[in-house]
């Protein structure tokens, strides 16, 4: 039997009576489970391994992308168990479930560039285009090496000349939430990831 909880701002959950949840409702549009937790953290905790292996020694420094990354980048900080510097920015370039094509800087990086290794920690990559402009940017501020890491990537959805090294995932070229990723800033803390139903 499914039941169903209507929650302010627009949020619906429907749950099957195992406590599972099969569908959740966002801004009036239906997600269906996608990636089940356990899978994208193992995932997450592999990637972290393969990061903590090239870089130990090089003193890189992490720049996690707000605010989508936090959960992607705390799970990662954790599999790399390692004494390496973290530092948080901020950049938007989406409006609802589609890419504005215009990168917005909401709060720039702080931490110095010049001469450093940096990856930056992003939750999804689509067009590519926020990583080719967080790129270009951040070699321009001095960085000596710039690397990508992300959760997520969809191939097929490429528009941009970004090659991200360390993914957890490959995905479908589908509107997604959870697990750090929203829609209007909702669905974020959905342990699983959701994909659009419509475009199932």
């Amino acid at each position: 039997m499914t039941s169903f909880k209507v929650l302010p701002h627009r949020l619906q959950i429907s749950t099957q009576t195992s406590g599972y949840m099969r569908e959740v409702v966002v801004h009036g549009r239906t997600f269906q489970l996608y990636i089940e937790a356990e899978r994208i953290s193992q995932s997450i905790r592999d990637l972290g391994l393969r990061l903590k292996n090239d870089f130990k020694g090089r003193d890189p420094l992490f720049v996690c992308i707000m605010n989508g990354a936090f959960m992607f980048a705390s799970e990662l900080m954790y599999a790399i168990d390692e004494d390496f510097e973290v530092a948080f920015a901020r950049y938007s370039s989406y409006a609802g479930t589609e890419s504005t094509g215009r990168l917005r800087e909401i709060m720039p990086v702080t931490v110095p560039l010049e001469g450093r290794v940096v990856v930056i920690v992003e939750d999804l990559i689509d067009t590519g285009f926020t990583m080719h402009c967080l790129q270009k940017r951040f070699y321009e501020l001095g960085a000596k090496e710039v690397h990508i890491a992300t959760m997520l990537s969809k191939p097929e959805a490429l528009k941009c000349d970004v090659k991200a090294e360390y993914v957890a995932e490959e995905i479908e070229n589908k509107f997604i939430l959870g697990h750090g990723l929203d829609y209007d800033n909702y669905g974020r803390m959905f342990k699983d990831i959701y994909q659009l139903k419509d475009e199932a």
